[in-house]
């Protein structure tokens, strides 16, 4: 198979292995969590200390195979071997350390991505608030921002692209996109299992981590990984003393790859997973107007809660893909097809006013069902052109139903005195072709150039929540009237123009673009505001242009030193207004609030010291402001300068990080890897109005590992977030009063702080 496609094994001479090993492999319950990368030259099952951060990620960002460092894209990319050494769980363990990159769990429901690249992020939980940061898994894009942030398990690597990405990954990709490369089957048989329990909270955390591998005959490899997690809860709710925050996740990934001939290979992959925990952990603390609640206001730099409502999110997902490479004749190219099924079904519950009082409280039922499909072209012509073309189309149903449950701390019973019912059918039906053309001017110098057409439909019928007062009703089960239906088209072209050159005999590159991306107008499933300005929408498309201009410089078995500066333009900015309200709490209106411009530097290094010292270090900084201002973002009834001095949300304005890793020969025992990092975000605003906001970020990681040669064991012993730092996912402003009980403060539901965690790993 051709290596400009995006192939991670090869199966053409399978050795013969009895299937009866493979069975009892399963039996033992065993599993592999292997080591090898994208490709079968780069085997990396050795190695996975210090110097595995060495290494240099193989990475699709251009729809093809090639080293981190030959793309001329910001990336941050980390492959199998350091995953494992950084302990990365979740997206979110990856949230602070990348240079202007924040992949924040917003914490309303667990899983809901709130990601910001460059300062292009998104504050929501609606389900058809489209994201800036796209995630892909396996090729697949994700159509939801719910359950976006699953456990992770036997990852082949994780690809952090940085600036818009629309010629190549479409719709929703201005901030940048998130690529998750699942392992598939070795050429040999392999088994693993994982055990680890985490600490430094209220009760203990346990993972079991299992895979096992393999060729089932010369021609079919087989891969089943399961994974559990066992979360008794970090927190401790202050209202009856036990722990909280407790999580149930189980899931399980088959994998066959078939080579059908020496010139086409077919590989499937399936995910099953369900998880059953809390609800928010939800803290109110003092709001940014001074207003503190009179029912159990805690310290916002702690990790306190007192609430009487744990809530609950009950998720079931299932994933499917089916990814045929074709090599043909015809510019020496494989022609590539990517469809994908995802279902997701959830059901939360959570205590939105963060008191031991029954104030404002909600429930939320959501069922989406999305398929898409990719077919492309990649081929090279007279040695110098570089094609990539296409067609792209995804469907995404949904139905949305939200259930707010107000005053009940003021019946007999505790029933609530208020309900509202509301939310939507909603439909989007996108379509797209695609092309992208490098062309080698001469050795060192090539030109790019892409363009990308895309047109989407959106579809929405929408009850609203102030129309269904006290009058119980379904969205998903046909029972609510709507009181709003619309739908709309969209259609936009997204351009490229680039360069690259290499300069010092290929050690070095000078790369620069300009790119254009759109995040696609919509509609407000979530309708709480009473006037019809304010109503469900249909509000516009976002406008993105951007220019970067890019070094990488490679100091072969030193290390390597990335920079990017970019400017970014950014029209008819799409933003969740969220505004505290008398009657239903929180109001949330979606609107084109601002024209605005970011422009900032990147630098990301990682150098050998001495032959077992490892050095890596990042530094984002980011400037951002309005330009002009169309929505009444302070709410003082004007749209004047003083909206246009608001901080844009999301977008810290400094980001850095420093590590050492270090690795320890011990004779004939192994070695011992350990591990140091410290990492930095800035403040940013979380609402528009700049009264909620997210606190500065000083994590420090710890970590030791200790690995026999064979790495047939490794034992290791970390600490994430020692300095206990606290992190909210959102800072909602509540009111100071729902009808005529009084309120106040914030809804600021809370990561995990410090955690300490042992883990043994043991390879077959």
């Amino acid at each position: 198979m051709k290596n400009i496609c995006h192939r991670a094994s090869a199966f053409h001479r399978f050795p013969k292995h009895p299937l009866g090993n493979l069975l009892l492999g399963l039996s033992l319950g065993t599993a592999q969590v292997s080591a090898h990368a994208d490709t079968p030259e780069q085997d990396t099952r050795f190695g996975q200390g210090a110097s595995s951060l060495l290494e240099e990620v193989i990475v699709t960002a251009r729809k093809r195979l090639e080293g981190a460092q030959e793309t001329p894209l910001a990336i941050n990319a980390f492959n199998a071997d350091q995953l494992q050494a950084l302990k990365v769980r979740d997206l979110t363990s990856l949230s602070v350390g990348m240079p202007n990159v924040a992949l924040d769990d917003v914490g309303t429901t667990r899983g809901t991505a709130n990601f910001s690249i460059r300062g292009l992020g998104v504050n929501s939980s609606i389900p058809s608030i489209d994201p800036t940061v796209g995630v892909f898994v396996d090729g697949v894009y994700m159509g939801l921002n719910n359950g976006i942030i699953f456990d992770m398990f036997d990852l082949d690597s994780i690809e952090v692209l940085r600036g818009p990405q629309g010629i190549l990954f479409g719709r929703n990709v201005t901030g940048g996109a998130v690529l998750l490369n699942t392992k598939l089957p070795g050429d040999e048989f392999e088994a693993s299992v994982r055990a680890t329990v985490e600490g430094g909270g209220e009760a203990l955390n346990k993972y079991l981590m299992a895979s096992v591998s393999g060729p089932l005959s010369e021609r079919l490899g087989a891969k089943l990984s399961v994974y559990t997690n066992q979360d008794d809860g970090w927190f401790e709710n202050g209202f009856n003393g036990d722990a909280f925050g407790k999580v149930d996740t189980m899931m399980v990934r088959p994998v066959i790859q078939w080579d059908i001939s020496d010139d086409a290979q077919l590989t499937l992959r399936y995910e099953y997973q369900e998880s059953e925990s809390d609800g928010p952990a939800a803290q109110n603390h003092t709001n940014g107007s001074g207003v503190s609640t009179l029912w159990g206001n805690q310290d916002r730099d702690s990790h306190d809660l007192t609430i009487n409502e744990e809530g609950l999110l009950d998720t079931q997902t299932n994933l499917f893909s089916a990814r045929l490479d074709w090599d043909v004749g015809f510019g020496d190219g494989t022609i590539t097809n990517i469809a994908g099924w995802r279902d997701y079904d959830s059901r939360s519950q959570g205590d939105i006013d963060a008191t031991p009082r029954s104030i404002f409280h909600s429930e939320a039922w959501l069922q989406a069902s999305q398929f898409s499909n990719e077919l492309r072209y990649t081929g090279i012509f007279d040695e110098r052109i570089t094609l990539t073309t296409g067609l792209y189309y995804f469907n995404n149903d949904m139905a949305y139903h939200e259930r707010r449950l107000l005053l009940g701390a003021v019946t007999p019973d505790g029933s609530p005195a208020i309900t509202q019912d509301g939310g939507g059918d909603y439909d989007v039906k996108s379509r797209g072709v695609f092309v992208a053309v490098d062309y080698d001017m001469s050795e060192q110098l090539s030109l790019s150039a892409g363009l990308r057409y895309t047109r989407e439909r959106k579809s929405a019928r929408i009850a609203s929540l102030s129309a269904n007062v006290n009058a119980p009703c379904r969205i998903d089960q046909n029972s609510c009237p709507v009181d709003f239906s619309d739908s709309e088209d969209w259609s936009s072209l997204s351009p490229k123009l680039g360069f690259n050159y290499e300069l010092v005999d290929h050690d070095a590159r000078v790369y620069g673009h300009w790119t254009r991306g759109f995040r696609s107008g919509g509609y407000n499933l979530r309708n709480t505001a009473g006037d019809p300005a304010n109503g469900p929408g249909p509000f516009d498309e976002e406008t993105v242009d951007s220019f970067e201009l890019g070094l990488k410089w490679s100091l072969g078995e030193r290390g390597r030193v990335n920079a990017a500066i970019f400017y970014t333009d950014i029209g008819d900015m799409q933003r969740e207004v969220n505004e505290a309200d008398a009657a239903s709490g929180v109001v949330q209106i979606i609107r084109n609030t601002a024209d605005a411009e970011l422009m900032g530097i990147e630098v990301d290094t990682t150098y050998a010291l001495t032959d077992n010292l490892l050095l890596t270090a990042s530094l984002g900084w980011t400037d951002s402001e309005y330009t002009a201002v169309k929505y009444d973002l302070n709410g003082d009834s004007l749209v004047n300068s003083q909206d246009e001095a608001l901080d844009i949300p999301r977008a810290a304005e400094l980001t850095w990080s420093l590590g050492l890793n270090h690795d320890q020969q011990l004779g004939d025992w192994g070695y011992v890897s350990s591990r140091i990092n410290y990492a930095y975000r800035d403040e940013s605003a979380y609402t528009d109005n700049n009264l909620g906001w997210i606190g500065e970020q000083k994590i420090l990681d710890l970590g030791i590992d200790f690995h026999t040669h064979d790495e047939s064991w490794v034992i290791g012993l970390y600490g994430k977030n020692l300095l206990d730092e606290v992190k909210h996912g959102g800072d909602t402003q509540l009111p100071k009063a729902i009808g005529p009980f009084p309120l106040g403060g914030t809804f600021s539901p809370l990561s995990k702080g410090r955690i300490y965690g042992v883990e043994f790993t043991y390879n077959y």
